[in-house]
């Protein structure tokens, strides 16, 4: 699967542990940065990833933040994508199946790093149900135009 990651500072180190893992698992990953924990602005890495992700260079986006707020708000500016911010794995498997999610976000400040993966995990693992939902996700881009 080919993938778009990044992060700010506060996200830096748990952006590396999670992409050593998707790695790992057989995963092409692109990594936007950044490339440091020195502090940058979240905003800058967020709209790459959301661009790779609505532009089709990558099947699913994951970004990590302090709170996952601030690069959720970002990726969800971009026309195409939907971002979901996650904490718990049910909400990366709902985020996916109901709302047709191709970024998942996490908060570095907020979750441990071994369930910071296993969201990710639980969301590339994610179907969408479609059905009664699909009409829901595409009235999202009808109202918004993103």
């Amino acid at each position: 699967m080919k993938l778009s990651i990044g992060s700010d500072h506060a996200g830096f180190t748990y952006k590396e542990a999670i992409k050593e893992m998707l790695i790992a698992n057989g995963h092409d990953v692109h990594d936007v940065g950044t490339p440091s924990p020195e502090r940058v602005d979240y905003p800058d890495y967020a709209y790459l990833v959301a661009k790779s992700v609505a532009s089709g260079e990558a099947e699913y986006g994951i970004l990590v933040c302090g709170s996952g707020i601030g690069v959720s708000i970002t990726a969800n500016k971009v026309a195409g994508v939907r971002a979901a911010n996650c904490i718990t794995t049910e909400m990366a498997q709902l985020a996916r199946a109901h709302n047709n999610a191709n970024v998942v976000c996490t908060g570095e400040r907020l979750v441990s790093v071994e369930l910071a993966k296993e969201i990710v995990t639980t969301f590339l693992a994610s179907q969408f149900e479609g059905g009664r939902h699909t009409g829901r996700v595409e009235k999202i881009h009808q109202l918004t135009g993103c």
